[in-house]
């Protein structure tokens, strides 16, 4: 798979775009006055025990208490609470993390008021960002992310990434990490380790290490609540997660963020350092590679899909759902085979939609109904293979007997929302329309279809506005013309002052309006 990623430095943050084969499948923004990322480590201050929760509140310098639950303590919650107290107090900079004694770990059965009573500070780490009116949800389980291992401090265990298939890989990275680990240090190998020597994970982990180093450092003197240490910079995290040997372009168009990530790659993976590019054409970097207008098209609450299907997509307190609308075209002259072909492109796109928008929480989608087992399994196949490449934690359940598939995907960070619809001009901003960047294609899409159902000397009505557009420049240089040239028919292209600036029509010979 072909993986490009195209960075857009604007004076309100960094837009990041990712391309799978020229596709939009993740849309990030990082805000340059983003406060609260998931990652971030705060020094906080419990303010309120809830025990009917079995949760904590806790003051991390949000507008709202941030929410901690006891599940998301930790069992070495009473080893970082005495890590937070050592590390503040540690006046001559004389406390070692290496001599630190690990306190025995916390049932996990117990009660928040058993571990936090008195209120105490406490290092935790953003879980979740904040999300409509909620604080940020924390975590004591403190992570440290490096390209091939994920450190966790105040435990001694070592795990593999079971994505790596071979057992003997696996048995070979446990040894090498084993007898590198530092002590108080657990490990966890990424897949990214596969096939890796022991230097590079050695030099992994030692960032990670001195990244704690400064973490207990940073600790010292400081006053709830407070940041301790940010995540880096998404551009970077990225990077991170998902740099591989597919991953072929890195385009960006700010020197500054250009010469970081040429560095970043330069360091974690050297034989990938040509990727990177600097963009310094005039046209904004995201419409020229066609970003913007896959936005367009692909937010909102109706995504058209190639067929002539759609989706229609709503949004609860609750949950998300996703609603399949059959189109105009068909496969087949069986409903079963029509309904199963629609319900696989769907699934793609949704599978899409889920990682573009960032959708979390409970998702139903409303397939159109199929009678054939076998069917039936074959799309829960499908979208169990269009998930795997989601890096966000998810499950698709078998469809009900009420045709309905649900799917449950982790919610790190509030969901991408992009109001795609304009400002109507025909009706002074009291209505909406879809985007117009999308309608020329929309127009060519239904002109292809019936050319390929053999329709010929076709006439096409549109608004004058439209219609000035197809028709603008050079007889033979018009959009229309290369339509003409395109398919081999005749084909006219007619105002009509009666139609809404979006509104179309196709005639044919007979000057019968042809029906979709």
């Amino acid at each position: 798979m072909n993986k490009e990623l195209i960075i857009n430095a604007a004076p309100t943050g960094v837009e990041i775009a990712l391309l799978e084969d020229k596709k939009l499948v993740e849309l990030h923004h990082e805000k340059t006055d983003a406060s609260f990322a998931v990652g971030d480590l705060y020094l906080g201050k419990v303010k309120k025990l809830i025990p009917g929760l079995n949760a904590a509140f806790v003051d991390v310098g949000f507008e709202k208490d941030a929410f901690l639950h006891y599940t998301d303590l930790s069992p070495f919650a009473r080893s970082i609470l005495k890590f937070t107290n050592l590390a503040m107090s540690d006046k001559n900079g004389e406390f070692d993390f290496a001599k630190f004694q690990i306190e025995p770990e916390i049932v996990k059965t117990g009660k928040i008021n058993e571990v936090l009573n008195g209120k105490p500070n406490v290092l935790v780490q953003i879980l979740k960002e904040p999300i409509a009116a909620k604080g940020p949800r924390l975590s004591c389980e403190i992570s440290l992310p490096g390209r091939f291992v994920v450190v966790t401090p105040f435990n001694e265990i070592v795990a593999v990434s079971k994505k790596i298939h071979s057992s003997e890989e696996r048995k070979r990275l446990h040894k090498i990490v084993e007898a590198i680990r530092p002590k108080n240090f657990g490990v966890i190998v990424r897949t990214a380790a596969e096939g890796k020597k022991t230097a590079e994970l050695h030099e992994d982990l030692s960032t990670l290490v001195e990244t704690w180093n400064a973490i207990q450092k940073n600790l010292k003197n400081a006053v709830a609540p407070a940041k301790i240490m940010s995540e880096q910079d998404k551009t970077t995290s990225i990077l991170r997660d998902l740099l591989n040997e597919d991953f072929n372009k890195v385009i960006v168009n700010d020197k500054n963020i250009y010469n970081d990530t040429k560095n970043y790659i330069q360091k974690i993976f050297p034989d990938k350092a040509e990727i990177v590019s600097q963009y310094q054409n005039g046209l904004p970097i995201f419409d020229h590679y066609g970003i913007t207008k896959q936005v367009k098209g692909a937010f909102g609450k109706t995504v058209n899909l190639d067929s002539g299907a759609y989706l229609i997509i709503e949004h609860t307190e609750a949950l998300h759902v996703i609603d399949v609308n059959s189109g105009y075209k068909s496969v087949s002259a069986s409903q079963e085979e029509n309904a199963l072909q629609t319900n696989l492109e769907a699934a793609e796109e949704i599978a899409r939609q889920l990682r573009l928008r960032d959708i979390g929480g409970i998702i139903v989608v409303d397939f159109i109904d199929m009678k054939l087992p076998e069917n039936r399994r074959k799309l829960q196949d499908a979208m169990e293979e269009l998930m795997k490449p989601d890096r966000a934690k998810h499950a698709v359940l078998p469809i009900s007997k009420f045709g309905l598939m649900q799917i449950t995907r982790q919610r790190m960070r509030p969901e991408v929302n992009i109001n795609t619809a304009e400002i109507c001009p025909s009706c002074h901003g009291t209505g909406k329309i879809t985007s117009t960047l999308l309608l020329e294609d929309e127009i060519e899409k239904r002109l292809s279809y019936l050319v390929t159902h053999q329709h010929k000397n076709l006439t096409l009505l549109t608004h004058p506005i439209l219609h000035s557009h197809l028709t603008k420049g050079w007889f033979w240089n018009s959009i229309q013309a290369k339509w003409r040239k395109k398919y081999g028919i005749r084909f006219k292209v007619q105002p009509n002052t009666n139609y809404q600036l979006t509104e179309y029509h196709f005639f044919d010979q007979q000057e019968e309006e042809i029906k979709f």
